[in-house]
């Protein structure tokens, strides 16, 4: 059948469902002579009576009782494919979702997004994955359906929202010989540290500011978690520069110590990041959303001038300069 006839298909799949020229013609709101004239057109396209007379009734002929279900699984996915969409009910929801994310994203936000899940839409399933060199080239392919980070270039299709800014500070075990008095410069290159590397590079924004000084440190061990590194930090006289919210969590669980960076550090911003064909996505829209609460329930302070990039934008800048904003 040819694509100027493909409107023929809801009149073939009336007749063959209806069995019946004056029934078929009710059925799609059409007069008798009219469905009787189409279904000469679809006898001639066929090569098939499709329907034959029998004593006072019609009956399908084999070609047509053969065609009956496909035809009208087809006007039946065409009609669902062409429907509005129904209003988005969130406690109807059942999807997996699957994010990138760094386990610290995991200790922060985590447990609201699934405070929140439970509450609204328990049928809903994320299956949480690390973080990668390039989760842009996942979230275009399809891999996962959202990431949370702090990224560099992106392609153009790729959507981001800033979800919440934090500041770094420098942790170390409780006890350590650097602990009675406050952190210098160069104490904090003479000793080794950790390195918190999710997605494996070695280097980042530390070194960077250390190397625009023509400074740099010691990296002793680097790990791809953030509360590895600060069970690590807590047996060793390692340093740590960390995330400050995190650091927070773990300071009297595991009996460390937060100084501040005796460098000018800028603040960073975690983002939410996404494909461009989800944006009208209810449900996907659904699910940004709810990291969007849980970023909010969770950034009580608010830090100005926060890098929004991996790259080292302004390696001259001051200390990050902080103003408390309460979040409605």
């Amino acid at each position: 059948m040819e694509a100027s006839d493909l409107n023929l298909l809801g009149v073939l799949d009336a007749l063959l469902q209806e069995g019946s020229v004056t029934a078929a013609a009710r059925r799609m709101g059409l007069s008798t002579p009219a469905m009787s004239h189409a279904l000469a057109r679809i006898r001639e396209r066929l090569g098939d009576p499709i329907l034959v007379r029998s004593g006072r009734g019609m009956l399908l002929t084999p070609r047509a009782e053969s065609l009956k279900p496909q035809i009208h699984a087809i006007v039946s996915q065409a009609r669902q494919a062409l429907a509005p969409n129904k209003p988005f009910v969130a406690k109807e929801l059942a999807r997996s979702f699957v994010v990138h994310a760094t386990d610290y994203v995991l200790q922060i936000l985590g447990p609201t997004v699934d405070r929140i899940l439970r509450q609204e839409s328990p049928g809903v399933c994320i299956r949480f994955v690390p973080n990668t060199p390039d989760d842009a080239s996942s979230l275009r392919d399809e891999g996962s359906d959202l990431a949370v980070g702090i990224y560099g270039e992106l392609p153009q299709e790729m959507r981001i929202r800033h979800l919440l800014t934090e500041r770094f500070v420098c942790v170390v075990r409780r006890g350590h010989p650097l602990c009675a008095q406050r952190l210098t410069l160069d104490q904090f290159v003479a000793h080794p540290h950790i390195q918190v590397a999710p997605r494996g590079k070695p280097g980042g924004y530390l070194d960077d500011v250390l190397r625009e000084r023509g400074l740099s440190r010691t990296v002793a061990r680097a790990v791809p978690y953030f509360v590895t590194a600060l069970q690590l930090v807590a047996e060793t006289d390692y340093l740590l520069t960390i995330s400050e919210r995190i650091a927070k969590l773990y300071v009297d669980r595991l009996d460390l110590v937060a100084m501040e960076v005796p460098l000018p550090l800028r603040p960073f911003a975690l983002s939410l990041l996404w494909h461009a064909r989800l944006d009208g996505d209810a449900e996907h829209r659904f699910l940004r959303e709810v990291f969007v609460r849980a970023a909010k329930a969770a950034a009580g302070e608010h830090y100005e001038d926060a890098r929004s990039r991996l790259d080292l934008s302004d390696p001259t800048s001051g200390q990050a300069r902080k103003r408390v904003r309460r979040t409605p």
